[in-house]
């Protein structure tokens, strides 16, 4: 199956080189997971490429988030075998006229038939029949036939959206729906099935397509080198700065659990058991039914501690990938204080607690917020200073010694005044005050950031992704 990816160092070898790309892609594998994995291989048929990708999977992942990362990683260590197919293998595949050795697809004869009409033709047959390994090894070869680019001093090029366009396999969605349906079972529930199944099946061409694209780049400039630019980041590691609109969602499940974390964290009540303190009086009165030995204690009803937060948001169009996590994040945190009020600020700052109503879409308070809330007074940049001199102006009653405050922005001024004094007293009468920075910290103080002065007066940590966050919440 996979000979010449793993002879170099062995089958162990090989494995330990997949399980340190996974753990580099930023899934956790621990040492008895590692250990796992390694017994996997002693029970599964090698030679079964299927089930040694699902029997790693089950010891390695957690969550099924991390599936797509590992199925890329999967197909760059463990590929397609090279080898050719066998009369055998064709058999089974439905293709018995293959000679051993053969491709399974036709060539251009001298009849002039272009490649890729042949290919088509052949491709729709496959769709058709829905085998899943036949499908596979036809992309190898329309990888090899159609994928090549202009060879370069690096090695030879493949490209899959060359594959995709000489295929065109979007076009053959008549066709198939005419193949998969019998007379009459247009408009129905059967036409829904085969449109569905239509869809998988391309998909699943697509998948295959770029994964052999990516083992025969592999093969030419390394196995490394491709997964660090094939691995799309897991969600908990997507820089919130460059968040594209397909990982918010995953992004708001990994928010959700962390604001409850961090509600706990922050509100940090007494631990003075079910009981307030000690009702001296009361007990001395009913130690004398005892002999003055006081058997029972009595304790005065205890102060439930209603925590209070105020958030303050950059929401300027420098950080608006983090500022629609921020948004996120105070709409989960809204749902464990019973004190949230949430204030957003580019050049000037406004109350935004109205938009964070229980159960309002954080997509549609981002907007409202571009909308209707008074955050720009002068040109639209961040003016950090005036917006603390706003804040503390217009709501100084906010910030008091029950309230934590937390600051969500990249700390850039545009080199205006940084309000650094009215930031200190806000810290100064708060409960507890942190700021969640989404630069990394390499950068604070370059250019026009005052970060690392923020940094003197309040508690400045680098937040760049959902990962980060999670640490900051632990080490609170």
């Amino acid at each position: 199956m996979t000979g010449p990816a793993v002879a170099d160092g062995g089958l162990a070898g090989h494995l330990d080189g997949f399980v340190r790309a996974i753990r580099e892609a930023g899934i956790p594998v621990g040492i008895s997971q590692a250990v796992d994995a390694a017994e996997i291989l002693t029970v599964v048929d090698l030679l079964d490429r299927e089930q040694l990708r699902h029997g790693l999977a089950a010891v390695l992942l957690q969550r099924a988030a991390q599936r797509p990362t590992y199925d890329v990683l999967f197909d760059l260590w463990w590929p397609l075998s090279d080898r050719p197919r066998t009369t055998v293998e064709s058999d089974a595949d439905g293709d018995a006229d293959g000679e051993p050795g053969e491709s399974t697809l036709d060539v251009p004869g001298d009849d002039g038939i272009d490649l890729a009409a042949r290919m088509r033709e052949q491709l729709l047959q496959l769709l058709l029949e829905g085998n899943p390994e036949a499908l596979r090894r036809f992309a190898r070869e329309a990888v090899e036939m159609l994928g090549r680019g202009q060879p370069s001093p690096s090695g030879q090029s493949f490209f899959s959206y060359r594959v995709l366009r000489a295929l065109s396999p979007d076009t053959l969605v008549a066709q198939l729906l005419t193949g998969l349906l019998a007379e009459g079972d247009r408009g129905g529930l059967a036409e829904q099935v085969a449109r569905q199944t239509i869809r998988e099946r391309l998909t699943a061409l697509r998948a295959a397509i770029e994964s052999e694209v990516r083992r025969r780049t592999a093969a030419e400039k390394g196995r490394d080198k491709v997964a660090k630019n094939a691995v799309r980041p897991l969600a908990d590691q997507v820089d919130f700065l460059r968040a594209q609109a397909g990982d918010l969602a995953e992004l708001r499940r990994a928010v959700a659990p962390l604001a409850r974390r961090l509600a706990v964290r922050l509100s940090a009540r007494r631990r003075l058991g079910r009981e307030g303190r000690l009702d001296f009086r009361k007990t001395v009165r009913a130690s004398l039914g005892t002999g003055g030995v006081p058997v029972v204690t009595h304790h005065r009803p205890r102060k439930v501690h209603k925590p209070e937060l105020v958030v303050l948001c950059d929401v300027s169009g420098s950080v608006a990938g983090f500022s629609h996590f921020t948004l996120m994040l105070t709409q989960a945190l809204r749902e464990h204080f019973t004190g949230v009020r949430a204030f957003a600020f580019v050049d000037t700052t406004d109350e935004v607690t109205r938009f964070f109503r229980p159960g309002a879409d954080v997509v549609d308070a981002v907007s409202r917020i571009g909308r209707e809330a008074d955050v720009v007074g002068f040109d639209g940049h961040s003016d950090y200073g005036t917006a603390f001199e706003v804040f503390a102006d217009r709501w100084a009653s906010a910030v008091g010694p029950k309230t934590s405050l937390l600051v969500l922005g990249d700390g850039r001024t545009n080199y205006r005044q940084p309000g650094l004094p009215v930031l200190a007293d806000l810290v100064r009468r708060s409960r507890s005050a942190h700021w969640l920075n989404p630069e990394p910290q390499r950068l604070w103080g370059s250019g026009d950031s005052a970060a690392n002065r923020y940094g003197e007066v309040i508690d400045m940590v680098e937040c760049r992704n959902a990962a980060q966050l999670a640490e900051f919440v632990t080490t609170l």
